[in-house]
């Protein structure tokens, strides 16, 4: 019974992930996984919901495959670990489809439709990508639970949103404002602070100064400078700064004078700027200067009539917010368009609150009848129109344009405007602190995004406006009396149905606008307002809303809360993280979550934003069908993103990935079961899999002992620093290991693992050790390439009930320490290191065939060099060296120089950097070797540490002719003795034969394992001293191809080739090249029996009864020669017996 099953050549990895996802999905391994956990501790995950309107991109692939490998890696080690997907059903990005769906333009287009069957029309897209979100995240290899979903839509998930803002309410932490909020036209609704920040982009406006005439003056003009001419019709001030030097200046070319900040007279005159101290004037003068103060309370002539008549306005007002550092110093203030302008007007009595703020612009941000010459007009397209009004009034003193950075709605991507509206507010001051504290209670990755731009934003954060004038979301669950004083908050479903007598089942607008609660205080029938929540308070209240709290789970809320996990971009700082600090203060004063990694931004190959419209990424599902998902999720895994920084996404690196990566990976795994199949038949019995961590871990040779210890302390390192969550010092750790599997353990092995030339039992040990830790390997992968460790767990081992039947059913190991041994790895570490420097000392002039005759190690460590010795075998089969010696005169091949460290030590020494310089360069190799110990030394007087010179090596002036050397970068010494001899001209020869046959064996399809006969010749001058190079080295090269050699001469001429090759070769010979043509025959088995002439030598008979004894003997069937005549046999040829022995009289 074989121990495994036959690996294929080529692993088609899509095709794999495609077999072991349909495994899942008939065993329901992921809901088998949970429930098998059941009884464990509880680690609390909160998935952040995405919106179902367009299909997954690479970001949401990046964090979703985060949160697979955290929550994965929870489970493998002994928590129960709920993950619930979710979905954010309500906003802008479900009505701005509809809208452009139905071309929607305007709030009046809804109310001719009627909430109702808008609300219908939002409701029936909200999970047309649903379908498809769960097949992509699926086939990316991430287990989440989409059976059990949640909906912000649902009417119990918005039921605990109404008892979140009820609470806070109550905690007088929310009110009603009036205050000028960026306003996005397109979705006609204000914004947050942080989503008006999502979303700048680099747009050319108008750039204008206008002049104001003083009422006293005519002559005299303030001028102000703006690049948004559409809010100069509500012009109802200019305000300056108090402190500031103001100057009144005569134009000399028009004549005309302006008022203007004394700093800032180059915005009107340019060549200022341009010509700095060389300007020579000429083109204003100076009449007057004064004062910001001075000019408080003078009156100007209006730029429009529109509000001509309104109260204690236009007049010159003064504050600080007024800045010098460009413009004119003076701001025009237009109160319902900024809110400096707001604060400004209403301290000044221009405007009062409860009254009348001149505001022209409608929800749809176009001009209003107040503003007849443009009514109907985008404020925004009409500024050049104003700007020509007002230079046919005379009042447009210049207008240039300017290239600035704006924001524009991140749902409709039109510019927003900052306009005055009504909104309710949650109130951040009274909690600042706590959110401060709550903060600093929280852990991130990477650690510097909460301490700087999370911490700076908090403390920053401005009251959150949390309605919206829509409607699609849920709606704001207060009731007021016609005059506004009466005020109802509802907190739950029973609540309303008490309080208004009416049954409610579904929370949205149109099934609760009408729903009317009688007053307390005999004000008639209150009535709810008509805004609804901002979606960001709805994905803030997840935590709550997504178990029914408090109506429902309260006890497993309240046990789980904070979250232990979550995971999101970098963007989220200002969206869901926040939103979720806020909430969870407010209600509880302490923080949503515990833990938290922070990805950074995928970008185009380009550097630029990914965009669908300009197609500058490939479909991610394009990707996974070529390479698979897990070469996708360790390619986004490993890179700077996981470190929050950005990636620009190289399909070529998937590719790279899976080359570099997995292939060796599974060629590994492939080798293991070839070898072990081959041990099974020779030795009779099948893989003790049971038992091969017990002769793993008490194995003495030497690699076996680095290999198991670099398992241990890597299974050591990966609990630590994922308990850490720092998967990136994970992920390079884990690639380097499978690295080091497959480029130093089965390499420097080989021939071990496959039984040449030792015992069956050593073999067997070696492949315990290997099948170990590719178990373990498979295990410790598991979180981040889900399938393929899936594939090679369910390949490797032995499932003693199904619930082992897969990999994400196990526990992560566990290290033991007994094994961790520092001493070998480090001495495995430092004969790669030799291994590497030895390859860079052959350099591309000798060949690795080519033999080296010595190699010497020199470093001034004993122990260093002691602990080479036992590893000579590996390093001398590595780099084809004939003897190794050691030396710790370093200085016999090698010369240390030095000199000063120009940038640590120029500005500090000054004039004596020269002279230090010098008697630096003079220093002896000895001197400086003891410097570097020491680290420090005197020069010149003056004390130098390691890090102020540069430290560099050179080939010792009296080195052998013959000899090269190389210096590792930990100061190990590699010298190579490349002198030839014919004995090891004839080892390179035998070695590049072997490479050709190899060659020819892969070429040809042969399997492992396979036997054929191989026959060789050569041509060439120099074609007998290489036949005679095989015959001397005829022993080694059959213990690595083992099979049958023989000279081409001997070929029977009914051997059957199955590949035959003519290949020129070049070798380096002891006096220059020496060129042949190998002739290589690769045949199936057959009987070889000598020429007749040889054969007649060797029995001591005539070439006439030698041909019949030929011909009778290769016309035998080979498989009964082979089971019956192994040794000898007789055969009788024209009466006579001839005796025959095997190897030399013919040879099987």
């Amino acid at each position: 019974m074989s121990s495994f099953e036959d690996a294929p050549e080529r692993l088609d990895f899509p095709g794999m992930e495609e077999e072991v996802l349909k495994f899942w999905e008939e065993t329901n391994a992921f809901e088998r996984s949970v429930e098998m956990s059941k009884d464990k501790p509880e680690y609390t995950f909160y998935d952040g919901p995405p919106f179902a309107t367009g299909l997954p991109h690479y970001g949401h692939i990046l964090a979703g495959t985060i949160k697979d490998i955290v929550t994965r890696y929870a489970s493998l080690t002994g928590f129960h670990v709920s993950r619930r997907f979710g979905w954010d059903c309500h906003g802008l990005p479900i009505e701005y489809e509809i809208d452009k769906k139905l071309g929607i333009t305007s709030s009046d287009d809804v109310a001719k439709m009627g909430i109702r069957k808008y609300n219908e029309e939002c409701r029936s897209i909200v999970t047309r990508y649903c379908g498809e979100w769960e097949t992509i995240v699926k086939r990316m290899g991430r287990w989440i639970d989409f059976k059990n979903d949640y909906k912000t839509m649902e009417p119990w998930y918005m039921e605990s949103v109404w008892w979140v803002f009820k609470t806070i309410f109550e905690k007088d932490l929310v009110y009603k404002g009036f205050r000028v909020m960026p306003y996005s036209y397109g979705c006609t609704t204000p914004l947050s602070n942080f989503e008006a920040t999502s979303n700048y982009k680099d747009v050319t406006d108008p750039a204008v100064v206008v002049s104001f005439p003083l009422v006293d003056e005519p002559d005299v003009s303030l001028v102000i400078w703006t690049t948004t001419p559409w809010t100069l019709p509500s012009n109802l001030g200019v305000c300056v700064n108090p402190t500031f030097d103001y100057v009144q200046i005569k134009d000399i070319a028009s004549g005309k004078q302006y008022i203007i900040a004394n700093a800032l007279i180059s915005e009107l005159y340019p060549k200022m700027k341009k010509q700095k101290e060389k300007y020579k004037g000429g083109e204003f003068e100076i009449v007057k200067s004064m004062k910001g103060t001075d000019l408080k309370g003078k009156r100007y002539v209006p730029l429009f009539d529109y509000y001509k008549d309104h109260p204690n306005a236009f007049q010159v007002l003064n504050d600080e917010y007024v800045t010098d550092d460009s413009g004119t110093g003076l701001v025009h203030q237009a109160p319902a368009f900024g809110e400096d302008d707001y604060r400004v007007c209403m301290a000044a009595g221009v405007i009062v609150a409860g009254g009348e703020l001149p505001c022209p612009v409608d929800d749809d941000g176009r001009f209003t009848e107040k503003v007849p010459d443009f009514v109907g007009r985008n404020v925004k397209e009409a500024d050049n129109d104003i700007c020509k009004m007002l230079k046919a009034k005379g009042r447009l003193v210049s207008k240039n344009s300017i290239l600035h950075s704006y924001p524009f709605c991140w749902r409709s991507d039109t510019p927003l405007l900052y306009r005055a509206v009504p909104s309710w507010f949650v109130k951040l001051d009274p909690i600042k602190e706590q959110l401060l504290k709550n903060n600093t209670q929280t852990y991130w990755v990477p650690e510097v995004i909460k301490t700087k731009r999370f911490h700076n934003w908090l403390e920053g954060a401005r009251d959150w406006n949390i309605s919206r004038n829509r409607y699609w979301g849920t709606p704001l669950p207060v009731w007021t009396s016609e005059d506004g004083e009466e005020v109802v908050v509802i907190g739950s479903i029973q609540e309303l149905q008490e309080l208004s007598g009416k049954v409610v089942t579904d929370l949205h607008r149109e099934n609760v606008d009408d729903i009317e609660i009688p007053s307390k205080q005999g004000k008639g029938m209150l009535r709810r307002i008509p805004e609804v929540f901002d979606c960001w308070f709805e994905s803030g209240s997840m935590p709550y809303a997504q178990q029914h709290y408090p109506f429902e789970n309260k006890e497993r809320f309240e046990n789980g809360f904070p979250a232990d996990f979550i995971a999101e971009g970098l963007d989220q700082t200002r969206g869901w993280f926040y939103t979720l600090m806020v909430l969870s203060t407010a209600l509880f004063d302490k923080p949503a979550f515990k833990n938290l990694i922070v990805n950074g931004l995928v970008l185009a190959n380009d550097g630029k934003k990914m965009s669908k419209r300009l197609k500058n990424y490939p479909d991610p599902m394009e990707v996974v069908h070529k390479y698979g998902a897990d070469s996708l999720r360790l390619y986004l895994i490993n890179s700077p993103i996981v470190r929050g920084e950005p990636l620009r996404f190289r399909e070529e690196g998937v590719l790279q990935n899976l080359k570099e990566i997995f292939l060796p990976w599974y060629n590994t795994y492939r080798f293991f079961v070839q070898n072990a199949l081959r041990l099974d038949r020779d030795q009779g019995s099948a893989f003790d899999k049971e038992g091969a961590e017990e002769i793993a871990k008490a194995s003495t040779n030497f690699l076996d002992k680095w290999f198991v210890a670099a398992l241990q302390n890597l299974i050591l390192f990966f609990r630590k620093e994922m308990a850490a969550y720092r998967l990136y010092t994970v992920v390079p750790r884990l690639i380097s290991f499978i690295e080091q599997m497959t480029n130093c353990y089965v390499r420097l092995n080989r021939n071990r693992l496959k039984g040449l030339g030792n015992t069956p039992e050593d073999t067997n040990t070696g492949l315990c050790v290997l099948y170990v830790v590719l178990l373990d390997l498979s295990k410790l992968m598991a979180p981040f390439t889900p399938y393929f460790a899936d594939y090679l767990y369910q390949k490797l081992a032995v499932p003693k009930t199904e619930d082992e039947s897969s990999v994400h059913f196990m526990t992560i190991p566990e290290a033991d320490t007994n094994y961790i041994n520092e001493a070998v790895e480090r001495s495995v570490g430092y004969m790669q290191e030799v291994i590497t420097t030895g390859r860079l000392a052959r350099g591309d002039d000798i060949p690795l065939k080519r033999p080296v005759r010595e190699m010497i190690i020199a470093h001034e460590d004993t122990e260093l060099l002691e602990s080479m010795k036992v590893l000579e075998p590996y390093i001398k089969g590595e780099l084809n060296i004939q003897s190794i010696s050691y030396s710790t005169d370093e200085e016999k091949f090698i010369k240390l120089h030095a000199v000063a460290n120009g940038q640590t030590l120029g500005r500090k020494l000054g004039k004596k950097f020269a002279a230090v310089n010098k008697a630096v360069k003079a220093l002896t190799h000895k001197e400086l070797v003891a410097f570097q110990k020491a680290g420090k030394l005197e020069v010149e007087g003056v004390e130098l540490s390691s890090g102020d010179v540069f430290f560099n090596r050179s080939l010792a002036d009296n080195l052998k002719e013959g000899l090269v050397a190389k210096v590792s970068s930990s100061n190990l010494t590699v010298v190579l003795d490349t002198f030839l001899d014919a004995k090891m001209v004839g080892e390179q020869i035998s070695r590049e034969f072997v490479n050709r046959v190899q060659k020819l064996r892969k070429n040809s399809g042969v399997q492992v394992g396979e036997v054929f006969d191989i026959y060789y010749g050569f041509q060439g001058s120099d074609a007998a001293f290489f036949e005679s190079s095989i015959e001397e080295n005829k022993e080694s090269v059959f213990s690595t191809l083992r099979c049958a050699l023989s000279p081409m001469k001997d070929r029977p001429t009914y051997a059957q080739a199955v590949g035959e090759i003519k290949d020129e070769v070049t070798i380096d010979g002891m006096n220059g090249e020496m060129k042949t043509v190998f002739h290589i025959a690769l045949c199936i088995p057959c009987i070889s029996i000598p020429q007749p002439e040889k054969l007649a030598e060797l029995l001591g008979i005539d070439v006439k009864a030698a041909t019949a004894v030929r011909t009778c003997v290769s016309s035998m069937n080979f498989d009964w020669i082979k089971s019956n005549a192994s040794d000898s046999m007789q055969v009788t040829v024209d009466g006579k017996l001839y005796s025959l022995e095997n190897n030399k009289h013919y040879t099987v």
